[in-house]
C-alpha cells in the first residue's frame, strides 16, 4: 500500500482501493510506540474535507486521550485487537457510563457507536488496541471540545494521576476491583 506520511502518527492511503492487513498493523504498532502521543493512523480517506473518515488506528496503553466531545458528529468503533474501556462522563466530569469493548471472541462488545455529543476518553487494557473508527466529516479540529475537567495531553503526571482516578471510577462502576 502506498501511504503519505502526515506526521509521525497520521497517514494517508494513496492507493484507489485501500487494503489493510497485519502488515499494516504492525507498522501503526512500530510507529504508535515510537511517536510521543503513543498512537499512529492510516487514514482511509484522502482530504480532511471528506464526508466520510475512516482509519485504521493503533493505540498503546501508555496513551492519554484527554476526556473530549464532538459538536455534531457521531463515531463508531470496530475493535480489531485488543481491550478498552470507553468512560462517558457528563458536562461536570461524572462519569455516566462504561463501554467495555474488546475482539471478537473476547466476551466483550466489539463496535460501538456514539451518536450524541458526550465527552469520553479511552482506558485501554491491552498493550495496544486496533481499532477501526468511522466519523462524519469534513474534519475541523474546532469541533472537538476538550474537557475543561481533565488535564492537558502536555501534563503528564496530572494526565497520569487523573486517568488512575478515572480507571477506579470504572472499577467501581463495573463493580469490579480497581486494576
Amino acid at each position: 500500500m502506498n501511504l503519505r506520511k502526515v506526521n509521525e502518527e497520521i497517514f494517508i492511503a494513496d492507493d484507489t482501493i485501500v487494503r489493510c492487513g497485519d502488515a499494516e498493523i504492525e507498522f501503526l504498532k512500530r510507529q504508535a510506540h515510537t511517536s510521543a502521543r503513543k498512537r499512529a493512523r492510516i487514514c482511509a480517506h484522502k482530504t480532511n474535507e471528506d464526508a466520510l473518515h475512516e482509519m485504521l488506528i493503533v493505540i498503546a496503553a501508555a496513551s492519554y486521550i484527554r476526556p473530549h466531545r464532538h459538536v455534531s458528529k457521531s463515531e463508531s468503533f470496530h475493535v480489531i485487537e485488543g481491550e478498552v474501556d470507553v468512560a462517558v462522563f457528563d458536562n461536570a466530569g461524572a462519569l455516566t457510563d462504561v463501554i467495555e469493548l474488546g475482539a471478537r471472541g473476547s466476551g466483550r462488545n466489539f463496535f460501538y457507536r456514539l451518536s450524541h455529543s458526550a465527552f469520553h476518553t479511552l482506558l485501554i487494557r491491552t498493550d495496544y488496541l486496533v481499532i477501526h473508527e468511522v466519523t462524519n466529516g469534513p474534519f475541523d479540529r474546532a469541533g472537538s471540545v476538550l474537557a475543561h475537567f481533565a488535564p492537558a495531553e502536555n501534563d503528564l503526571d496530572a494526565a497520569r494521576a487523573y486517568m488512575h482516578e478515572v480507571s477506579a471510577q470504572v472499577a467501581r462502576h463495573l463493580g469490579r476491583s480497581a486494576a
